[in-house]
């Protein structure tokens, strides 16, 4: 982990099952089908570095230490433990280019209820932060909005000043 407050992350070494698109962005029976359909595949499980910071979820090849997938936080829509393998958990994240949603599935002996809770924490976080800076932007409209009305009003006066002769 950083010492840096705004650059913080953890990381986890977990194995990656693998990534499948899916027809709902939300739901644990969606995640259930993604988990079969990744099992069937009986591709080899590759371990991974799963990195969670303010912003995003990084998932990095454990050995090389290549990104192999990067999801923003306000991308994920959906994050569970398997119902009926404990061991197994994912997330579902918009594709940043595409108008499509993936499942991506983990493995992980010791962590996976954990690692589900600290990325649902790190999601109601960013969604707080965007929120705040929502909020901000409507403060500055508003205070943008009342500026131009006091603009219009002090031109208002002046010319009201002007015509009764007073400089």
């Amino acid at each position: 982990m950083s010492d840096s407050e705004n650059d913080s992350e953890i990381s986890f070494s977990v194995k990656f099952l693998g990534r499948v698109e899916v027809v709902r962005p939300v739901g644990m029976e969606i995640l259930m089908e993604a988990t079969e359909s990744v099992q069937t595949e009986k591709k080899k499980k590759t371990k991974v570095h799963l990195f969670l910071s303010r912003s995003s979820i990084d998932i990095l090849e454990y050995k090389t230490k290549f990104m192999l997938y990067s999801c923003t936080l306000s991308s994920v829509s959906f994050c569970a433990v398997h119902q009926s393998q404990p061991k197994v958990f994912g997330f579902m994240a918009k594709h940043p280019a595409l108008d499509s949603h993936h499942c991506y599935i983990f493995q992980s002996s010791k962590f996976s209820h954990l690692l589900v809770s600290v990325i649902a924490d790190a999601f109601g976080a960013s969604r707080r932060s965007e929120s705040v800076r929502g909020s901000r932007d409507l403060v500055v409209e508003a205070l943008r909005h009342k500026n131009k009305v006091l603009q219009r009003e002090n031109a208002e006066l002046r010319r009201k000043l002007k015509e009764n002769g007073v400089n």
